[in-house]
């Protein structure tokens, strides 16, 4: 009996083969195989897609390559009095978090450095921290004034900020950083900064 039984199970399979063959369905009317399968006259189609896609690869490609910022940079400018140098990047993104250091070397006695930064420094930008913290803050002419204290000849004064840049914040703008001894300039650093989405 298990012999016949596997030859009924043969014969039905068999039978089975040439049903499923009569119910395949045709190809939809609103099919045109030559159009739709085979891309006749759309090659250029298969390009745009490709094109797209490496598109999306590239954005974070340059963001690696620096083009959308974060790597800070060292500004310097020099005077008689003092020397300051500004490491901080001059391209951010929306919600970056990052750091400007302010190093003041005193060739001559500073009996009261102050560090005055354009508004572009704070503008939809949140100051997190100033470490050390200065001596006194104020506004000048609409700028942040930082007020360092003595810096003896010789000596060095590093202030150290951290940022983060609000993510509806997109331009660019000035952020020019200027060091005066009490009422008096003595040197401005020139910079910019861009701010990408």
């Amino acid at each position: 009996m298990p012999g016949a039984s596997r030859g009924a199970s043969r014969c039905g399979r068999e039978a089975r083969r040439g049903a499923e063959v009569g119910l395949v369905a045709d190809v939809p009317d609103t099919i045109v195989l030559e159009r739709d399968r085979d891309l006749d006259g759309r090659l250029w189609h298969i390009w745009l897609r490709r094109g797209l896609l490496i598109a999306v690869g590239v954005v974070p490609l340059f963001g690696l390559l620096n083009v959308f910022g974060q790597r800070p940079v060292t500004a310097t400018v020099k005077a008689p009095a003092a020397t300051l140098k500004v490491y901080a990047p001059t391209r951010l993104r929306g919600g970056l978090i990052y750091m400007a250091r302010f190093h003041v070397k005193a060739h001559e006695d500073l009996k009261s450095a102050t560090l005055v930064l354009d508004p572009g420094w704070a503008e939809s930008i949140t100051i997190n921290t100033i470490e050390p913290s200065p001596v006194g803050e104020a506004s000048k002419d609409g700028r942040l004034s930082f007020e360092l204290g003595h810096i003896p000849a010789g000596q060095s004064y590093i202030l150290f900020m951290d940022f983060q840049v609000n993510p509806t914040n997109v331009g660019h703008r000035s952020q020019d950083v200027e060091l005066d001894d009490g009422d008096t300039p003595i040197l401005t650093l020139d910079r910019d900064v861009t701010v990408f989405p």
